[in-house]
């Protein structure tokens, strides 16, 4: 999904419709829907995309046009999503916790 993305820190709202094949209103729309798209605002109050809210943008389109989800339904499922991600790090730590446990009593 990041292929398309060019390495860049900021991309402008014109240049993210671009390259998205959409057009700027659609994505000011997009943003009031989706909590999880916040484009930080230049000095001149224009919006700025870093390259996770591009990422973002790539897969509520692909959830929207290809998937055929509804707006409430593409933000559900991006809220699973967030959800989701959010406890793989916990589980990942308890299970490294259980093997430190298990190291330790081998070294007692």
């Amino acid at each position: 999904m990041t292929g398309n993305i060019p390495d860049k820190p900021y991309f402008r709202i014109g240049e993210v419709a671009r390259l998205l094949g959409t057009q700027t209103h659609v994505l000011r729309y997009w943003e009031d829907c989706f909590p999880q798209l916040k484009p930080v605002r230049a000095a001149s109050g224009q919006r700025l995309f870093r390259k996770a809210d591009m990422e973002t943008l790539l897969l509520i389109k692909s959830l929207l046009h290809e998937e055929g989800y509804t707006i409430a339904g593409a933000r559900k499922r991006l809220a699973e999503m967030d959800q989701a991600s959010a406890k793989k790090p916990a589980a990942e730590l308890g299970k490294l916790k259980d093997e430190l446990q298990d190291i330790l009593r081998l070294l007692d």
